[in-house]
């Protein structure tokens, strides 16, 4: 979901909330342009994966920014830790879960609105739909590009002389013919677990559970697992024209092939 917040002063508007991203981060680009210096980063920062396509990144630093959603008469003003990297992106800047958790926010992608509680009542951000698939359709072209560039190299690297199957589609989707189960707790055989493909190779399936381990906060078991969340924050409201008279469509029953199938 893209979003235009003021962070630090600034506003930007190519920001991107990702609800899968453990991490806030800034371009190093974006800190040019509000004109602070790499000289405010920290050095506490460790290497992460998942913004650059199979490869770790390294930040540059970390730095704190005040970051402000809403309007003059109702808005909130949270300060966020970023972590800048060097390389180039699409966007100013990624809000990520500690953006979310933070200002209590509640998204709905499909009608790219961001909800959260605010002084004067519930704050809503939204943007138009135009702007988020231009974004969109930029970041998959250098996601691609990156992709397809790492590929050729790893391929002469590893002396790579395969020839490509035409028919498969680098996008399409092939379920695992086997799974396996690996529980979130290394320390136990029982309790909460997911299933990841069987065929990885030990380096892969090592890489994914470690991540699926250091990510489980993402993962919500329960409602009760989600607490502190308004519910007026929560829900959306359904318009209906006042004075409108109620109808109950008719029960509609199937065949006995239909229900023998369904069931």
């Amino acid at each position: 979901m893209i979003v235009d917040p003021i962070i630090a002063e600034t506003r930007l508007t190519r920001v991107l909330m990702d609800g899968g991203s453990g991490l806030n981060i800034l371009y190093a680009e974006t800190l040019a342009l509000m004109g602070i210096s790499k000289s405010r980063l920290r050095n506490d920062t460790s290497p992460f994966h998942g913004v650059v396509p199979g490869h770790r990144a390294h930040p540059l630093g970390q730095i704190d920014l005040p970051v402000y959603f809403g309007t003059p008469d109702n808005f909130r003003r949270e300060v966020l830790t970023f972590d800048v990297v060097g390389f180039p992106g699409t966007y100013h800047a990624i809000l990520g879960r500690p953006c979310y958790a933070k200002f209590m926010a509640v998204p709905n992608y499909t009608y790219l609105k961001l909800k959260m509680p605010g002084p004067n009542g519930v704050i809503t951000v939204s943007t138009t739909i135009q702007h988020a698939y231009q974004c969109d359709v930029e970041c998959i072209e250098q996601a691609e590009a990156l992709a397809e560039s790492l590929a050729i190299l790893t391929s002469l690297r590893d002396g790579d002389q395969d020839v490509p199957d035409p028919k498969h589609h680098a996008g399409s989707f092939e379920p695992a013919e086997e799974t396996k189960l690996v529980f979130l707790d290394p320390g136990t055989s029982e309790g909460r677990a997911l299933r990841i493909s069987s065929s990885l190779n030990p380096k892969s399936e090592a890489v994914l559970v470690d991540f699926l381990r250091a990510n489980t906060d993402i993962f919500a078991w329960s409602p009760s697992d989600m607490p502190g969340i308004p519910r007026e924050v929560a829900e959306h409201s359904l318009d209906i024209r006042a004075g409108s008279k109620l109808v109950k469509q008719r029960l509609r029953r199937f065949d006995e092939e239909k229900r023998v199938g369904y069931s």
